[in-house]
């Protein structure tokens, strides 16, 4: 399976379980250590619960390789490694927070900002 298709097999399935703003991030011109990064908010901890467990179960019925899952103790931010595909699902603050969309959207080649 390509990473593209990995990526919109996560996006689905996170979306059919009604995740919160889920984002798609194409991140190969910042890492080498993944293609995509899916970010998705669960309104609660059975909520971000419920999401991580049908994005393993599917990439399980894909023969995908699950490399690991992290966070799984709180549930406020859970991690699962995908290979070419991360996927972090957070609750509302934890998102709110770290901000991962700003961290990893890379600034405009002309930007003047300064960091």
């Amino acid at each position: 399976m390509t990473a593209q298709r990995l990526c919109n097999a996560v996006v689905e399935t996170l979306e059919g379980l009604k995740g919160v703003e889920v984002v798609a991030l194409k991140v190969t011109p910042l890492t080498d250590l993944m293609d995509f990064m899916v970010i998705a908010t669960g309104r609660s901890d059975r909520h971000v619960k419920a999401l991580v467990d049908h994005v393993v179960e599917m990439a399980k019925e894909r023969q995908v390789r699950l490399l690991g899952v992290e966070g799984r103790e709180s549930h406020e931010w859970v991690l699962v490694d995908l290979g070419d595909v991360v996927v972090h699902v957070m609750q509302p603050d934890t998102r709110a927070f770290y901000d991962m969309e700003r961290l990893w959207t890379p600034l405009p080649l002309d930007s003047t900002t300064t960091v």
